[in-house]
Protein backbone atom coordinates (compact mmCIF):
# COMPACT_ATOMS: atom_id res chain seq x y z
CA UNK A 1 0.00 0.00 0.00
CA UNK A 2 1.35 3.40 -0.91
CA UNK A 3 1.81 5.44 2.25
CA UNK A 4 2.41 8.69 0.41
CA UNK A 5 -0.54 8.20 -1.93
CA UNK A 6 -2.95 7.71 0.97
CA UNK A 7 -2.16 11.03 2.66
CA UNK A 8 -4.75 13.74 1.94
CA UNK A 9 -3.65 17.09 0.48
CA UNK A 10 -4.85 20.14 2.41
CA UNK A 11 -6.09 22.96 0.16
CA UNK A 12 -5.61 26.38 1.84
CA UNK A 13 -8.20 29.16 1.72
CA UNK A 14 -8.11 31.18 -1.51
CA UNK A 15 -6.79 28.31 -3.65
CA UNK A 16 -9.19 27.03 -6.27
CA UNK A 17 -8.86 23.50 -7.63
CA UNK A 18 -10.80 22.30 -10.65
CA UNK A 19 -10.79 18.65 -11.69
CA UNK A 20 -12.00 17.69 -15.16
CA UNK A 21 -11.49 14.01 -15.96
CA UNK A 22 -7.70 13.67 -15.68
CA UNK A 23 -6.73 17.36 -15.96
CA UNK A 24 -6.26 19.34 -12.75
CA UNK A 25 -5.99 23.14 -12.55
CA UNK A 26 -4.78 24.81 -9.36
CA UNK A 27 -4.92 28.61 -9.22
CA UNK A 28 -4.26 31.33 -6.66
CA UNK A 29 -3.02 34.94 -6.79
CA UNK A 30 0.60 33.77 -7.36
CA UNK A 31 -0.40 32.00 -10.56
CA UNK A 32 -2.05 29.02 -12.15
CA UNK A 33 -0.75 25.50 -12.74
CA UNK A 34 -2.36 22.96 -15.02
CA UNK A 35 -1.38 19.32 -15.35
CA UNK A 36 -2.75 16.25 -17.06
CA UNK A 37 -2.48 13.26 -14.73
CA UNK A 38 -2.77 9.51 -15.33
CA UNK A 39 -6.35 8.64 -16.35
CA UNK A 40 -6.57 5.62 -14.01
CA UNK A 41 -6.03 7.70 -10.86
CA UNK A 42 -9.19 9.23 -9.41
CA UNK A 43 -8.96 12.58 -7.63
CA UNK A 44 -11.78 13.69 -5.37
CA UNK A 45 -12.25 16.87 -3.36
CA UNK A 46 -13.82 16.61 0.06
CA UNK A 47 -14.23 19.95 1.87
CA UNK A 48 -10.71 21.42 1.93
CA UNK A 49 -8.76 18.28 1.05
CA UNK A 50 -7.84 16.38 -2.11
CA UNK A 51 -7.74 12.59 -2.03
CA UNK A 52 -6.08 10.41 -4.67
CA UNK A 53 -7.21 6.80 -5.04
CA UNK A 54 -6.23 3.98 -7.37
CA UNK A 55 -8.41 1.34 -9.01
CA UNK A 56 -6.31 -1.74 -8.14
CA UNK A 57 -3.18 -2.94 -6.36
CA UNK A 58 -1.35 -3.64 -9.62
CA UNK A 59 2.27 -2.60 -9.88
CA UNK A 60 1.57 0.24 -12.34
CA UNK A 61 -1.27 1.64 -10.23
CA UNK A 62 0.76 1.47 -7.02
CA UNK A 63 3.62 3.43 -8.58
CA UNK A 64 1.30 6.05 -10.11
CA UNK A 65 -0.59 6.52 -6.82
CA UNK A 66 2.26 8.14 -4.88
CA UNK A 67 3.47 10.08 -7.91
CA UNK A 68 0.05 11.59 -8.61
CA UNK A 69 -0.38 12.64 -4.98
CA UNK A 70 3.08 14.24 -4.89
CA UNK A 71 2.51 16.13 -8.15
CA UNK A 72 -0.78 17.50 -6.82
CA UNK A 73 0.80 18.48 -3.48
CA UNK A 74 3.61 20.30 -5.34
CA UNK A 75 1.05 22.20 -7.43
CA UNK A 76 -0.82 23.36 -4.31
CA UNK A 77 2.42 24.32 -2.53
CA UNK A 78 3.71 26.11 -5.63
CA UNK A 79 0.74 28.45 -5.99
CA UNK A 80 0.72 29.24 -2.26
CA UNK A 81 4.41 29.49 -1.28
CA UNK A 82 6.41 29.00 -4.46
CA UNK A 83 9.72 27.18 -4.86
CA UNK A 84 13.29 28.45 -4.91
CA UNK A 85 16.77 27.06 -5.45
CA UNK A 86 19.94 28.91 -4.52
CA UNK A 87 23.18 28.50 -6.44
CA UNK A 88 26.67 29.66 -5.46
CA UNK A 89 29.60 30.58 -7.66
CA UNK A 90 32.97 29.56 -6.21
CA UNK A 91 36.23 30.77 -7.76
CA UNK A 92 38.46 33.81 -7.98
CA UNK A 93 37.04 36.30 -10.48
CA UNK A 94 33.85 34.28 -11.02
CA UNK A 95 30.72 36.41 -10.70
CA UNK A 96 27.19 36.94 -11.98
CA UNK A 97 25.18 40.04 -12.91
CA UNK A 98 21.56 40.60 -13.78
CA UNK A 99 20.94 42.51 -17.01
CA UNK A 100 17.21 43.11 -17.55
CA UNK A 101 15.70 39.65 -16.92
CA UNK A 102 18.79 37.74 -18.11
CA UNK A 103 21.73 36.51 -16.07
CA UNK A 104 25.27 37.29 -17.30
CA UNK A 105 27.88 34.99 -15.77
CA UNK A 106 31.70 35.40 -15.82
CA UNK A 107 32.88 31.89 -15.06
CA UNK A 108 36.42 31.62 -16.41
CA UNK A 109 35.64 31.22 -20.10
CA UNK A 110 36.98 33.63 -22.71
CA UNK A 111 33.44 34.97 -23.03
CA UNK A 112 30.55 35.75 -20.71
CA UNK A 113 27.60 33.36 -20.61
CA UNK A 114 24.05 34.73 -20.89
CA UNK A 115 21.24 32.74 -19.30
CA UNK A 116 17.65 33.46 -20.32
CA UNK A 117 15.09 32.24 -17.76
CA UNK A 118 12.47 29.67 -18.70
CA UNK A 119 8.85 30.89 -18.72
CA UNK A 120 7.47 31.10 -15.19
CA UNK A 121 10.90 31.43 -13.56
CA UNK A 122 12.63 34.52 -12.20
CA UNK A 123 16.35 34.87 -11.55
CA UNK A 124 17.79 37.08 -8.80
CA UNK A 125 21.32 37.92 -7.67
CA UNK A 126 22.47 38.20 -4.05
CA UNK A 127 25.94 39.73 -3.97
CA UNK A 128 28.28 38.75 -6.76
CA UNK A 129 28.30 35.01 -6.23
CA UNK A 130 24.80 33.85 -5.17
CA UNK A 131 21.87 33.31 -7.53
CA UNK A 132 18.26 32.51 -6.69
CA UNK A 133 15.90 30.71 -9.05
CA UNK A 134 12.24 31.15 -8.01
CA UNK A 135 8.90 30.12 -9.50
CA UNK A 136 5.63 28.31 -8.84
CA UNK A 137 6.37 25.10 -10.78
CA UNK A 138 8.86 22.89 -8.92
CA UNK A 139 9.83 20.99 -12.06
CA UNK A 140 10.70 24.14 -14.05
CA UNK A 141 12.61 25.71 -11.12
CA UNK A 142 14.72 22.56 -10.78
CA UNK A 143 15.33 22.39 -14.53
CA UNK A 144 16.48 26.03 -14.66
CA UNK A 145 18.82 25.55 -11.68
CA UNK A 146 20.28 22.40 -13.29
CA UNK A 147 20.89 24.26 -16.56
CA UNK A 148 22.74 27.04 -14.74
CA UNK A 149 24.84 24.54 -12.78
CA UNK A 150 25.67 22.65 -15.98
CA UNK A 151 27.43 25.73 -17.40
CA UNK A 152 30.39 24.96 -15.11
CA UNK A 153 29.90 22.17 -12.54
CA UNK A 154 32.26 22.16 -9.53
CA UNK A 155 35.81 21.10 -10.35
CA UNK A 156 36.93 17.87 -8.67
CA UNK A 157 40.35 19.21 -7.62
CA UNK A 158 39.81 22.84 -6.56
CA UNK A 159 36.02 22.97 -6.17
CA UNK A 160 35.66 25.97 -8.52
CA UNK A 161 32.42 26.34 -10.46
CA UNK A 162 28.67 26.65 -9.87
CA UNK A 163 27.07 24.56 -7.13
CA UNK A 164 23.80 24.39 -5.22
CA UNK A 165 23.83 26.17 -1.86
CA UNK A 166 24.82 23.64 0.78
CA UNK A 167 26.12 21.13 -1.78
CA UNK A 168 29.17 19.23 -0.56
CA UNK A 169 31.84 18.79 -3.21
CA UNK A 170 34.31 16.01 -2.51
CA UNK A 171 37.74 17.14 -3.62
CA UNK A 172 40.28 14.69 -5.00
CA UNK A 173 43.85 14.72 -3.80
CA UNK A 174 46.42 16.06 -6.23
CA UNK A 175 49.57 14.24 -7.26
CA UNK A 176 51.26 12.59 -4.28
CA UNK A 177 54.75 13.59 -5.46
CA UNK A 178 53.78 17.24 -5.71
CA UNK A 179 52.39 17.28 -2.17
CA UNK A 180 55.63 15.91 -0.69
CA UNK A 181 57.80 18.32 -2.67
CA UNK A 182 59.72 15.89 -4.87
CA UNK A 183 60.37 16.71 -8.47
Amino acid sequence: MSRIGQRPIDVPQGVSVSIEENEVTVSEPKGELRRRLHPDMSITRENDTLIVSRPSDGRQHRSMHGLTRTLLANMVEGVTKGFEKTLEIVGVGYRAQKVEDKLVINIGFSHTVEVTPLPGVSLDIEGANRMKVTGIDKEVVGEMAARIRAIRPPDAYKGKGIRYAGELVRLKAGKAGKAIGRA
